[in-house]
């Protein structure tokens, strides 16, 4: 069994992607928009102007696939209640994905040491989504 976070940017998803790319050095394995579906769309279910918008995504971030939509393209994309965790090699490393990441974000714990951790931070980036980085023990 395989646990796969389906995060949806409601709008956004495009530059999402293109952020965690730059920051994370994630890989976009396949990009469908809602104008390549196979099937149409239910009408209204769409606003005007989605066709373009991302229907599905999936992205390698390290060994995962995370999943990702402009859903219905609300504009109000809301992340509450769970945080994306990466495990960095090493502190140096912690330090770098953290500084990407909490460029345009919010810092809600600052990357440091801790006695679990030699380095633990928590964060919010640009579009919502909660992360957490650590170095293992």
């Amino acid at each position: 069994m395989q646990l796969q976070p389906y995060l949806f940017f409601e709008g956004r998803c495009e530059e999402a992607l293109e952020f965690y790319r730059s920051a994370l050095g994630a890989e976009v394995t396949m990009l469908m928009r809602n104008k390549e579906s196979p099937e149409p769309h239910q009408p209204g279910m769409l606003p005007p102007g989605a066709e373009s918008k991302v229907m599905h995504a999936s992205v390698r971030i390290g060994d995962t696939t995370v999943m990702a939509s402009d859903g219905l393209c609300s504009g109000k994309p809301s992340f509450q209640g769970f945080s994306l965790t990466l495990s960095a090699r090493d502190a140096a490393e912690a330090d770098r994905m953290f500084a990407r990441l909490a460029d345009g974000g919010q810092v809600r714990m600052p990357l440091q040491k801790t006695f679990f951790s030699p380095r633990f931070g928590m964060l919010a980036d640009r579009f919502g989504v909660g992360w957490i980085i650590i170095v293992p023990a």
